[in-house]
């Protein structure tokens, strides 16, 4: 069983889920970065088609969300809940939780290195691996073997997961 996340002090700064209104993630993360509030809006590329013509788009990986850093003052978290858009911060007993940074950057690396992923259903049991060695050594996730070889990474508040092909990289037991 998890142990409840330790409080916050207030001068730490740490990484929250918001939880935004449908199709508002890309407003919201300009609203809050113009207040000088660090903001991070996952995206993905995606190719539209019309009659005349084909684009490529960027659309919010995690529909509906976007992940903001903020320290324990109430003032910057208020700041950010009466922000146009947001609905509120990904909370768990009344508690907002924080997002552990590692899990944050872990995204950002996968999402600059444009290695292909797809989102995936949520896990919590499985083997955790991390890869060793090529463009993503140190990246941690849960190993899932069906067809081909991929790793899950896990935004556990938000219960949103991203699986990365993984074939030909070595793994080991993190």
């Amino acid at each position: 069983m998890n142990s409840p996340d330790p409080p916050v002090k207030s001068s730490e700064r740490c990484w929250f889920a918001l939880e935004t209104r449908h199709r508002y993630e890309k407003n919201v993360v300009q609203q809050l970065s113009r207040l000088g509030i660090e903001t991070f809006l996952p995206q993905r590329k995606e190719i539209r088609t019309w009659s005349d013509r084909r684009k490529t788009i960027r659309v919010p990986l995690f529909a509906g969300y976007a992940f903001v850093q903020l320290d324990g003052s109430r003032r910057t978290r208020l700041q950010v809940l009466q922000t146009a858009g947001v609905v509120r911060l990904v909370s768990s007993h009344g508690e907002a939780v924080p997002i552990p940074s590692e899990q944050v950057e872990h995204l950002r690396r996968l999402l600059q290195e444009d290695v292909p992923c797809s989102l995936h259903a949520f896990l919590r049991a499985g083997q955790r691996v991390r890869i060793r060695g090529g463009s993503l050594d140190g990246l941690e996730g849960i190993l899932v073997e069906r067809d081909i070889k991929s790793l899950v990474i896990s935004i556990e508040c938000l219960q949103r997961s991203l699986a990365v092909r993984i074939e030909g990289y070595e793994l080991e037991v993190a």
